[in-house]
């Protein structure tokens, strides 16, 4: 069982590229993704959090643990009325696992069912694992497949497997999520951004697994989309913390957050923000408080947006990190988001 989430929990289809691969500096990295080299190839150096963030991660776990579990339930709920007992989980590695196992949770707890779990590699530009799709489909029909994720930024993944599941008759590609600020989920605890306290950190809230590879000379064909298992964080490892304190916090009763149809989506206000501060690259944009967060933690950041300068409750953890790192916090009319990272174009630099 690769990392250290437990057999009961999940059936993770990745590969093990522990020691084949050789982590990269982030600038070197950065360097090489804006030189048109895929981030699948590369796997990033893991950002050793200092005292004063692990602290703000711990603050963000107690605070938002009543809201990741409440929207669980929700969202739980929405794809039991969708897919009913016969539902398979089909969580988006890295980010999505946690959350399929809390979803795997939900079912237990609410419906006394306890429904498959796979996680399973995507990757923008590059799709879904297609041998962990055969995998899941030889055991498995098409449509009782659910995919699920953490949140929405842009909507990008979505798109993915919009793409990915026409070569998949019957697989149905709506996503779901805990919170969807984007407005691009099937399926979604809520649409407010909110911080899920396990994108504050990398591996060490996430079974210890690097995020997902693909490069042809070490995937070859038939075998799984890659990961790393760093096994020497075990003693940092804070996985089943955040699980287990999100699933004591489920609801005794089910009550389904307001998910209003319509609205602006949030690709819209992403190309508005790129116009504003001249980015050539909407991939350079990161909307929502989770992927703002991994620009600070894995990503060469230029500044970060925030609704308000004064949001202590929802954005502590990244105040914290743009003054680790010096980047500069700006106060823009965020709609759809409460933060929003932009990433330095080193073509400027």
């Amino acid at each position: 069982m690769l990392g250290t989430y437990r057999r009961e929990d999940v059936t993770i289809l990745l590969k093990d590229i522990t020691g084949l691969v050789e982590p990269m500096g982030t600038k070197e990295r950065e360097a090489r993704i804006q030189s048109g080299i895929h981030y699948s190839e590369m796997l990033p150096l893991e950002y050793e959090p200092s005292p004063a963030y692990l602290a703000a991660f711990w603050d963000a776990l107690e605070r938002y643990a009543d809201i990741t579990a409440r929207a669980a339930a929700s969202a739980a709920q929405q794809i039991w009325e969708r897919k009913g007992p016969g539902t398979v989980l089909v969580s988006l590695a890295r980010a999505g696992t946690s959350i399929g196992v809390l979803l795997k949770r939900c079912f237990r707890k609410y419906y006394g069912a306890d429904v498959p779990h796979y996680t399973v590699s995507i990757i923008r530009g590059r799709g879904i694992d297609r041998t962990a799709m055969e995998y899941i489909l030889a055991r498995h029909p098409a449509e009782s497949l659910q995919f699920v994720d953490g949140w929405t930024g842009k909507g990008a993944i979505r798109r993915e497997l919009d793409a990915a599941m026409a070569d998949y008759p019957g697989a149905d590609p709506g996503l779901a999520v805990l919170s969807d600020p984007a407005r691009a989920a099937a399926v979604s605890g809520t649409r407010e951004d909110f911080l899920i306290a396990s994108s504050c950190l990398n591996s060490t809230v996430s079974g210890l697994l690097s995020r997902t590879f693909y490069r042809p000379d070490i995937i070859r064909p038939g075998d799984f989309h890659g990961a790393a298992f760093y096994s020497q964080l075990r003693d940092q490892d804070l996985t089943y913390d955040f699980i287990d304190t999100v699933a004591a916090r489920f609801p005794e009763e089910i009550r389904r957050a307001e998910c209003p149809a319509g609205g602006r989506a949030g690709l819209e206000e992403v190309r508005e923000i790129a116009a504003r501060f001249g980015i050539r690259d909407i991939n350079l944009v990161k909307p929502g408080i989770g992927e703002a967060t991994r620009v600070l933690l894995r990503r060469v950041p230029w500044k970060v947006l925030v609704g308000s300068l004064e949001d202590e409750a929802h954005l502590g953890h990244l105040y914290q990190l743009a003054r680790e790192k010096g980047v500069e916090v700006v106060l823009y009319p965020l709609q759809n988001y409460r933060a929003c990272g932009l990433i330095r174009d080193l073509a400027d630099t």
